[in-house]
């Protein structure tokens, strides 16, 4: 006799329900580490609270918990003009005062870590910890004792360059889309002296949308395991922010981690061309032809729609997003992948990852593909935690 297909779910359904719980029960126990959130800037410095879930967004305590985590590095960033008259300096510890704020009003949930003995305590008493990661050089503004007083306020990753380059280090975009502009690519001497400087302190050194030369320059002077806090590979989605073969294999001989960003620009090439398309001219052209029937809000709103409403169909699966945890394995081993989302700093995630409940799809994917527990652990935390051990006093 023929079986139906329901019946034959109805079969599978006991093996389903198992493979879940195992995977759920694997993702709670292991230590979950995301490297790379812009909450602070995204919805702190506007004013909202996350102490409980909040509607808009990625992120909030209630929901953090929700998804597992255990460790959390809040990006500190800012734009390439800063908000405030005061400089770069001042945003920083702008933001780093809204997470202090945080901190001080939900002292039972979550901590702020300075130490690796810090982060395991808080771990070991079930809250959330939080540690700091300041999203480019340019905050510093040239001044070693500015470096001094963000890691005394609690920075413990500093990424080299964000999208623009400083006078002593040359970003990603700008050694890929402006090379004319720069007046040195890679690291001068005083871009050596930070890197020395932040390995003497125990801030880890992120290689995050740092230029192909910067990199290099970097990960020759450091002395410890570097980090790149939210970054994809290159060789499945070519774009300027993923990392080439030759790159990976030079984080795993310095004992780093690459920490596997969600974007979807940054996950799938088809995506990303998309996308670049509605940025360029093709874009352009078509924002201009409605410009003669709306006002600039109302032609802005129409605009954000018919952005979506071409990308969304073209957003990644989660399958895709584990393609490049896979790929960095298969490529240097389980030693040197991560996980750093990037969520509240994205307009667009892989299907089914809307926000921080999701991270145990990941478990449960990486499972499905054969992982063992040992690898997985390291996956979801283990390897960074190795690494803030050997960077933290």
């Amino acid at each position: 006799m023929k079986k139906s297909p329901v019946f034959l779910s109805l079969l599978l359904l006991p093996a389903i329900v198992s493979f879940s719980q195992s995977s759920n029960k694997l993702h709670y126990k292991a230590t979950l580490v995301d490297t790379h959130n812009d909450i602070l800037s995204a919805a702190m410095m506007e004013g909202k609270d996350i102490s409980h879930r909040i509607k808009e967004g990625h992120s909030d305590l209630d929901r953090w918990k929700e998804g597992g985590l255990d460790v959390q590095f809040f990006s500190v960033w800012t734009d390439k003009v800063p908000r405030n008259k005061e400089g770069f300096f001042k945003d920083a510890t702008q933001e780093i005062d809204s997470l202090d704020k945080l901190v001080r009003n939900n002292p039972g949930r979550i901590i702020l870590a300075r130490t690796y003995k810090e982060v395991t305590k808080g771990i070991d008493e079930n809250k959330l910890v939080a540690l700091i990661g300041v999203e480019g050089g340019h905050m510093i503004e040239d001044d070693l004792g500015k470096l001094q007083e963000l890691y005394d306020r609690g920075m413990r990753y500093m990424t080299l360059t964000w999208n623009n380059s400083t006078l002593w280090a040359s970003s990603a975009m700008d050694e890929t889309l402006h090379p004319d502009s720069l007046q040195h690519k890679g690291l001068n001497d005083f871009g050596k002296q930070v890197v020395r400087r932040m390995n003497e302190l125990g801030i880890i050194v992120d290689l995050s949308h740092t230029g192909e030369q910067t990199f290099y320059d970097a990960i020759a002077t450091s002395t410890k395991p570097v980090l790149l806090s939210h970054s994809s590979v290159w060789n499945i989605c070519p774009v300027f922010r993923n990392v080439k073969d030759n790159q990976i294999k030079a984080v795993a001989k310095n004992g780093g981690v690459i920490c596997i960003n969600f974007f979807s620009g940054f996950i799938d090439s088809n995506f990303a061309k998309k996308m670049n398309e509605l940025e360029g001219t093709k874009g352009k052209q078509i924002k201009d032809s409605l410009q003669q029937f709306y006002d600039a809000a109302k032609l802005n709103e129409i605009w954000r729609q018919r952005f979506s409403a071409e990308l969304d169909p073209l957003r990644p699966t989660l399958a895709q997003l584990v393609d490049h945890i896979d790929y960095i394995v298969k490529l240097v081993g389980d030693d040197y992948v991560g996980i750093g989302s990037d969520f509240d700093g994205v307009s667009s995630l892989p299907v089914g990852m809307d926000d921080v409940t999701t991270y145990p799809k990941i478990t449960e994917e990486l499972v499905k593909r054969g992982y063992s527990k040992k690898s997985i652990r390291k996956i979801l935390g283990g390897n960074v935690m190795r690494v803030m051990k050997a960077n933290f006093k």
